[in-house]
């Protein structure tokens, strides 16, 4: 998921804006087993020091010490790499022999830069994933967001749509890395499976929104980092779950609840739509499903009984069931 990266960027933005110079490093490329994918980002700044992740071990310690000594020149963008000997990649608590290619972009607080910023934080506030391009082979700074093909050197930003097949391209001339705002999942029903599936996307990097318009629902809600919503779930669905980075799960047991939140899911753009229930309770509530104008491509877009099959009875087994399946339908495998 993408909620590291999105404060990453978020950080960059503040800490120009504050007139501080930052170095941007990406991992460009992985080989053997890496403990960051390809695509993560880390911004640094001496004052204010360092946000994200590069290898969470000694790849960023040393990184971060030839920063703090100014090692590199700041007038061009660099590639570094770490773990190519079997050595090396000990050294740096690499796993497997693994390696990585970083580039390192430096940054002033220009006003090109801080626009730069300031748009990537906008897409990200409009739920828009785009495509992060840096020019290797120039010496020209990153200075502006504009088309893709618009741009000869420096740094471009073209919008993607969030599933896009390859979120990460490097080559000899270019580096591409797909950005995009925190999956979000909204959870219909405040029971006790939806306080263990909240857990679980939370550790996922999912965004929690939690709706029950049934009176006294969230008394006993244990959770402080999800949003919680008493509306009603059709107007929930249309304001906040509508676009290609949501999920919605209905868990209620109540069709008057669920069924609500179902027939907006259904016709909206949600990567995943799935409602919690035994096969016979599948049947009827399809059926009341028909009766509501939904075509045959909609409902079958319905994920039910969700979750994977692994046999779950509890809720908690019932809860990673569902998780599983997200993390599939994220990943896209099938």
């Amino acid at each position: 998921m993408q909620s590291s990266n999105e404060q990453v960027i978020r950080k960059l933005h503040d800490w120009l804006q504050a007139d501080r110079f930052c170095w941007l490093i990406s991992i460009a490329a992985t080989w053997g087993s890496s403990p960051r994918p390809a695509g993560s980002l880390l911004v640094w700044c001496a004052e204010e020091g360092a946000l994200g992740s590069l290898s969470g071990g000694c790849v960023e310690d040393e990184l971060l010490e030839k920063l703090l000594q100014d090692q590199f020149p700041r007038n061009r963008i660099h590639r570094e790499t770490y773990g190519i000997s079997a050595e090396e990649a000990s050294r740096m608590r690499l796993p497997c022999g693994g390696s990585l290619s970083l580039i390192l972009e430096p940054l002033s607080p220009s006003d090109d830069n801080r626009q730069h910023a300031q748009q990537m934080v906008a897409m990200l506030e409009r739920r828009q994933g785009f495509v992060r391009s840096t020019t290797l082979s120039s010496t020209k700074l990153p200075a502006n967001i504009t088309n893709t093909e618009a741009a000869a050197t420096g740094i471009c930003c073209s919008t993607l749509h969030p599933n896009t097949p390859q979120p990460v391209q490097l080559d000899d001339l270019a580096f591409h890395n797909y950005l995009g705002p925190r999956y979000r999942l909204l959870l219909v029903g405040a029971n006790q499976v939806a306080e263990f599936l909240a857990d679980f996307a939370r550790t996922l990097d999912f965004e929690i929104l939690v709706c029950d318009p049934r009176p006294g629902a969230f008394d006993h809600w244990p959770h402080p980092f999800t949003t919680n919503h008493t509306g009603m779930p059709d107007d929930v669905v249309r304001g906040f779950a509508h676009d290609p980075l949501s999920a919605i799960v209905t868990l209620s047991h109540d069709p008057r609840v669920d069924d609500m939140a179902l027939m907006e899911a259904l016709t909206c753009d949600a990567f995943y739509i799935g409602a919690m229930g035994s096969m016979r309770t599948t049947e009827k509530r399809l059926q009341r499903l028909q009766q509501l104008d939904l075509t045959p491509a909609q409902l079958a877009r319905l994920h039910a009984p969700v979750g994977l099959a692994i046999g779950s009875k509890t809720p908690a087994e019932i809860a990673l069931s569902i998780a599983a399946d997200l993390v599939r339908h994220v990943r896209r495998t099938p």
